[in-house]
């Protein structure tokens, strides 16, 4: 599916969570500025939430401006509605999108409230292609490999796609939810051709409980079974990881 050609990875070690969000949103920033009409590849989670945070001091500084930015999410919970405080729509609107002068109609996120899966999965890919392609797709770094919800299997899952969640990100994401039964067990997720076909790639990892998934992911055989491990066939990755994170390479 891909060939492993001329790879470039840079891995910048921070001192702890908040160094990391700096270190990254300073990369994010720089793409921002170097291309004011560059489409970015967002995330969600406890991992972004200080990159966004930062990005939006530095805006309200004046260092940065959104005005021509069109961001691609990565995933969204099936049966959520976009107001619904726990969808990841809610997430961006919350913690980035109303904080910067960012234009609504280019932001871009899956429709949790779809009738039919199957479409859906075909416009958001569609939505990616007219874009241009993704010039910086953001990623965090499931405990398991995954990234979006591209989780653990017997073949990398090529286009956009609905998954049915796992244990291991249900219980990962369960915290943000106030009942067991409000947890979705379904989620759309760009698929892992569409991340590969970004410019570039920044993975960002904080807390040693991601340290043995940093070491097999990024210096671990290419599997399936370790999603983030066909990130090293990718040319252009960036790795920005705290101490913790970073302890086993």
């Amino acid at each position: 599916m891909f060939e492993k050609l001329k790879n470039v990875m840079r891995v910048y070690r921070a001192t702890d969570y908040g160094d990391m969000s700096r270190k990254a949103a300073n990369i994010l920033s720089a793409q921002v500025i170097l291309k004011p009409q560059c489409v970015l590849g967002l995330s969600t989670g406890a991992s972004p939430f200080g990159v966004y945070r930062q990005l939006i001091e530095w805006y309200r500084k004046g260092d940065i401006d959104f005005a021509e930015v069109t961001t691609i999410n990565l995933d969204e919970y099936v049966g959520l509605a976009k107001d619904d405080v726990h969808s990841y729509h809610y997430f961006m609107r919350d913690n980035l999108w109303s904080h910067v002068n960012i234009d609504m109609a280019r932001t871009n996120i899956p429709d949790g409230t779809a009738s039919a899966a199957e479409m859906e999965c075909g416009r958001y890919d569609r939505v990616i292609s007219a874009s241009g392609g993704i010039d910086m797709q953001l990623l965090g770094l499931g405990r398991n490999g995954h990234i979006g919800f591209n989780e653990p299997g017997a073949a990398f899952d090529k286009d956009t796609h609905c998954v049915s969640l796992t244990e291991s990100a249900i219980d990962a994401n369960r915290r943000f939810f106030d009942k067991e039964e409000d947890m979705p067990r379904y989620a759309y997720t760009m698929g892992i051709r569409s991340i590969m076909r970004a410019r570039r790639i920044l993975v960002i990892a904080s807390g040693a409980h991601k340290a043995e998934m940093v070491k097999a992911a990024f210096f671990g055989p290419v599997t399936p079974m370790v999603p983030a491990s066909v990130l090293q066939l990718h040319n252009n990755v960036t790795l920005v990881g705290d101490e913790g994170a970073l302890s086993l390479i």
